[in-house]
């Protein structure tokens, strides 16, 4: 053996006997703030109001905070809870729970003070961290709770804390950084649970699909508790942008804020972007913005609306069950030579999974794949990188997700030939009227292409002939008008007759916070009195 071999040998003997092979890191986010802290020490990390912070001030801050949750009493995998509107507080304890050793679980500020109590409880968090105009909220909180207002009480707490780095507790990869609630619209909220490894993947993937870079600036329309803010938080910091925070959506504040050019970049549901193209003041950006939009399928006319106000539109698709984004639309070659009605029908798609998501199926009954003509429809399904851990304290809920080795996304949709997955419906809201399945989101692109019309929801209602047949609601565009009969007329130019809604309600849309329209609230209202959801 030579000396070269020896030396070799005997060092990869020695690493063995380390807590961490020299070869080997594990992958947090948290990561990402440490290196930009000196990196990117003087660029803006922050701005939240009046106030800024650069990298290397917040650097010193989310140590701060994560000392100042040890010698209050936190272990290791402890739950810090936030109840707060999009704000530095809420961004920062993206990396300082996580950095103490804690899991982070951002609550959605629109729910009832029951179910934020229920969710408390349920995460067993012996701290929140809130907004005090939604103090309130905690009236029905645990008793014990540790709570600490954002604002001076906040920056107290942070006092109290050193800015000297801290010897990590991570003691791998796959523990839980994050436990994220869903929605529980047909059930108690289920806790979703995200690793360090997850997390740091998808962060660098939004952040590279949203071609972030240190001189972009990303503006908050974007729950922060949705998904992690689609892991946003992570992501914006690993390049060294910077994050523009803003507690609520405000059409007129976010056109200022592009058009100045102090936002670059931003994600929003189509919901969103109906308010921003028909508010009084949308006209064409001077330079051109990047968006993701998620959580509902947008409509080719939104698409094609966000285009001409020169916005350059990534759409993605996922769940709070893989982190937000799995997928996104990526262009073919010969995108650009389009015409610009088929490039938005084309952008319609949900795409493929992205660099580090996993794959993704489209499967039948027997979990099967269904065939790539884009229009055998079948449950999506997806494995990989950024799918949950599972859901906290909740073993049969997450068999049930897992079943076959794949997560079961409950959404319907077709493989297109390309390998780009297109949604056509969740699997409860396929309307199947005359043994006919009708895709409420076809429907509802036919209504939403109408002039008048600024938005609309489809859902199946009880038919004495049919069995169901679609119904649309609708909010028109301020200031238009439009009747029922030319809804109707206007789709029947569209789509098959029978796929047409044989009603039109109009008024506004019950929504989440996060900007979904609440289709069982629809639904609870059409078949009320009825002890069957199907007729």
């Amino acid at each position: 053996m030579t000396v070269t071999q020896n030396v070799g040998v005997q060092a990869a003997e020695e690493s063995t006997t380390m807590k961490q092979p020299v070869y080997r890191q594990e992958l947090t986010p948290v990561a990402f703030l440490e290196r930009s802290g000196y990196v990117h020490a003087d660029r803006i990390a922050v701005v939240d109001g009046e106030t800024s912070y650069s990298y290397k001030e917040w650097l010193s801050r989310a140590r701060r905070l994560a000392s100042a949750l040890r010698n209050s009493g936190l272990q290791k995998d402890d739950r810090v809870a936030f109840l707060a509107l999009n704000s530095e507080p809420l961004l920062l304890g993206h990396f300082g729970v996580p950095m103490a050793g804690g899991v982070i679980t951002a609550i959605n500020t629109h729910l009832s003070s029951a179910e934020i109590s229920y969710i408390l409880s349920h995460s067993g968090a012996t701290t929140v961290i809130y907004s005090p105009e939604l103090a309130e909220l905690l009236n029905d909180a645990p008793a014990g709770i540790k709570r600490i207002a954002c604002g001076q009480e906040f920056e107290d707490f942070l006092a109290g804390g050193t800015d000297q780095p801290l010897e990590s507790w991570l003691e791998d990869e796959y523990d839980t950084i994050a436990i994220d609630y869903t929605s529980g619209t047909t059930g108690k909220p289920k806790g979703v649970m995200y690793h360090h490894r997850g997390a740091y993947l998808n962060a660098l993937a939004v952040a590279m699909d949203m071609r972030l870079g240190p001189g972009s600036r990303y503006l908050w329309t974007l729950p922060m508790f949705h998904c992690n803010g689609w892991c946003f938080p992570w992501g914006i910091v690993a390049v060294g942008a910077t994050s523009v925070c803003l507690p609520k959506v405000d059409p007129e504040k976010v056109w200022a804020l592009l058009k100045s050019g102090e936002a670059t970049c931003f994600c929003a549901a189509p919901t969103v972007l109906a308010m921003l193209v028909n508010d009084p003041h949308a006209s064409r950006l001077d330079t051109p913005v990047h968006f993701f939009t998620a959580g509902a399928p947008p409509s080719p006319t939104i698409i094609a609306q966000m285009a001409e106000l020169n916005f350059e539109l990534e759409h993605v698709y996922g769940l709070t069950e893989t982190y937000g984004p799995f997928t996104i639309n990526v262009p073919s070659p010969d995108f650009t030579s389009r015409d610009p009605a088929e490039q938005a029908k084309l952008r319609a798609r949900q795409g493929v999974p992205n660099l580090v998501a996993g794959d993704v199926r489209v499967v039948d009954e027997q979990m099967q794949d269904v065939p790539r003509d884009g229009q055998t429809m079948g449950e999506v399904l997806m494995r990989g990188n950024v799918v949950m851990k599972g859901y906290f304290n909740d073993a049969q809920a997450t068999a049930n997700a897992f079943a076959g080795g794949w997560f079961h996304s409950g959404d319907v949709g077709v493989m297109h030939p390309d390998g780009h997955i297109e949604l056509r419906d969740r699997k409860k809201d396929v309307i199947i009227s005359g043994g006919e399945n009708i895709s409420t989101i076809e429907v509802e692109q036919a209504v939403v292409s109408h002039p008048a019309v600024m938005e609309c929801a489809v859902i199946a209602i009880p038919d004495d002939h049919w069995g169901e047949v679609p119904k649309a609601f609708v909010t028109l565009k301020p200031g238009a008008t439009a009747t029922e009969d030319e809804i109707i007329e206007h789709c029947r130019s569209r789509i098959a007759h029978f796929k047409c809604p044989k009603a039109v309600e109009f008024g506004p849309l019950p929504k989440t916070s996060t900007g979904k329209i609440q289709k069982y609230v629809l639904r609870e209202k059409e078949w009320a009195g009825r002890e069957k959801r199907i007729n």
